[in-house]
């Protein structure tokens, strides 16, 4: 595990421009600092909060211990001078720890299985359908994490969360408030819109071709539709013989942003399964998972044909995510297999949206969930005064808080123009230009996402900030690539006719199918290693041997009365997700 103190040493001139009407009262309560140090006495040794700005909780430490990427976990990557603020206006002291693990619901499992838990711990948990909620909620029901209910209850942002038609129905009734937990609340989702299928930051997901690639072979947006399109757009990248900025020879297809994963778009119409990516989809009335049918055998075979013929990175799957990242900057892969418009490796004007292939269905239109999650925390039960925890997250998705982290200090990193915030200009261009530069100056508009865990929620950009993207209002005309993409895939007229549901995931209802004790769980985890394991197989025969012995782990565990439960719900009146 790594760790970083988010502290700062001294006090800065720009820990004082405060945002809000508590400006004076931090001012002059750096002064009184001061003015009480020179007096040789120290205003934390008084018992009362007097002299202290009306967002003070506690002087105290907060540790967090974050169970993913390094990336998304944000260490080292906060300001002296933010943090300085953060310790002024509230007394914490905010201390990340993360799990170094490639495998972060490994590194979970293995973290709640020690039980040794700092103050607070966050998460994955893009739905409850993700593999690390069964733990969360094991531990949950065990006992390992406090019920906060009503601290949340009581706060200003997460109170919302308590309002009818706020959250989404899978955050609500599975996540947060379940009814076999008697109104306690253990888990605290994230990253929940504050209006329902709120496009929020136009996101354009999925795969990415080279620009200069695409004009030569005359490839536009959405001319990709089928696997079979994809296969010869591969073969005819191939044949023109693309070089890298290195003069080396192009790989046709390369893998995603992030490193190697098997992500569904190059092959979409070969996936069984829907914008929810569990691999379950429905066949006229009959519910069925993907080894209830051929299309992983299909898809197997197709992916063993690629790499056999140089048309996808034989690293496609296990590829670290550094050099994913230098091999898209260097331009070694003709398509990226999963990356979006705000990267900066994408948004550089090199790169078009391939746009979607259709689904297994043959639909291709706009999906959204009605809010959805991304992440979430939890505070263990051996936590003293937890209530602090809270009031200090809430603090960070306040409005203070949230401009703070997501636009940095008043006058360094920005200026006020009618009550939002309109970035540096020459800092927004340095973002562009010198991203590990920028990074530096420790909040979110420049990558640095320390401030994740607790402040990003209940989020509406172009409302509290006048903009969606940081930075959007001060870029030239013209320059806004991330905004180029946007266009060219259409995306207002797609998410003008979109789709929007409200429902839980299939692998959301595997405890009230089969309770904590069920093998469900691990079956379908070993179906996806079982695909990967095959893609690489020595042959077709052991491909084929892996799948089946997978399918029969599946059918033992119950797979064919899970879908026939599905198919109940349904007649209930239950929405799912597929």
């Amino acid at each position: 595990m790594s760790l970083v103190a988010l502290t700062a040493c001294g006090n800065s001139k720009d820990s004082n421009t405060a945002t809000d009407k508590n400006q004076t009262t931090q001012t002059e309560t750096t002064n009184e600092d001061k003015n009480d140090k020179e007096a040789g006495k120290s205003k934390e040794s008084t018992d009362d909060n007097t002299d202290k700005p009306d967002t003070w909780i506690a002087d105290r430490e907060i540790k967090l211990l974050v169970f993913e990427s390094a990336g998304d976990a944000g260490e080292d990557t906060i300001s002296p001078e933010i943090a300085q603020y953060i310790k002024d206006r509230t007394g914490i002291t905010l201390t990340i720890e993360s799990v170094s693990n490639e495998d972060s619901y490994e590194a979970l499992a293995a973290g709640l299985s020690s039980g040794d838990l700092p103050d607070a711990v966050a998460f994955y948990l893009d739905n409850s359908g993700r593999p690390e909620f069964p733990l969360l909620l094991k531990a949950s029901n065990e006992g390992m994490f406090a019920d906060i209910s009503e601290e949340l209850k009581n706060s200003k942002v997460y109170g919302k969360y308590f309002k009818d038609g706020y959250l989404p129905k899978d955050t609500k009734d599975n996540i947060m408030m379940r009814d076999d937990q008697d109104g306690a609340t253990y888990l605290v989702h994230m990253s929940i819109n504050r209006k329902e299928a709120d496009p929020g930051r136009k996101t354009i997901g999925g795969m990415y071709m080279r620009k200069d690639i695409a004009e030569d072979l005359g490839v536009k947006t959405d001319d990709i539709k089928t696997t079979e399109d994809m296969q010869k757009l591969l073969e005819k990248i191939k044949k023109g013989d693309y070089k890298d900025k290195n003069g080396n020879p192009v790989v046709p297809l390369g893998p995603t942003s992030w490193g190697g994963s098997d992500r569904p778009w190059p092959y979409r119409d070969m996936v069984w399964e829907g914008e929810g990516a569990q691999k379950f989809l429905k066949d006229g009335d009959k519910v069925k998972h993907e080894c209830m049918t051929d299309y992983a055998e299909k898809r197997v075979a197709k992916v063993r044909k690629w790499i056999d013929e140089g048309l996808m990175d034989p690293e496609y799957y296990t590829m670290e995510e550094t050099r994913a990242q230098e091999g898209i900057q260097n331009g070694s892969f003709a398509i990226v297999a999963d990356s979006h418009n705000y990267r900066p490796e994408i948004a550089n004007g090199e790169w078009i949206p391939l746009g979607d292939l259709k689904r297994a269905d043959g639909s291709d239109n706009m999906v959204m969930a009605y809010k959805s999650g991304y992440t979430g925390w939890a505070i263990p039960s051996t936590t003293k005064n937890p209530e602090e925890v809270v009031k200090f997250a809430d603090w960070m998705a306040s409005k203070e808080g949230k401009l703070l982290y997501f636009y940095g200090l008043e006058g360094k990193h920005y200026d006020m123009v009618d009550g939002k915030p309109v970035p540096k200009k020459e800092l927004v261009k340095e973002a562009e230009e010198n991203p590990d530069e920028a990074i530096k100056e420790g909040f979110r508009g420049v990558r640095a996402f320390w401030g994740e865990h607790f402040a990003y929620t209940d989020m509406d950009n172009y409302e509290d900030f006048g903009e969606e993207s940081w930075g959007d209002s001060v870029r030239d005309e013209g320059g806004n690539e991330a905004q180029k993409i946007i266009e060219e895939y259409n995306y207002d007229e797609k998410y003008k006719n979109k789709e929007v549901i409200d429902g839980l995931y299939p692998r959301a209802y595997l405890f009230e199918f089969e309770g904590e004790d069920g093998n469900l769980s691990q079956a379908l985890d070993d179906w996806n290693d079982a695909l990967l394991k095959a893609y690489y197989a020595k042959s077709d025969e052991e491909a084929k041997a892996l799948l089946d012995q997978a399918r029969t782990g599946l059918e033992e565990a119950g797979i064919d009365d899970f879908c026939k439960f599905l198919e109940d719900k349904e007649k209930d009146g239950d929405t799912i997700f597929y």
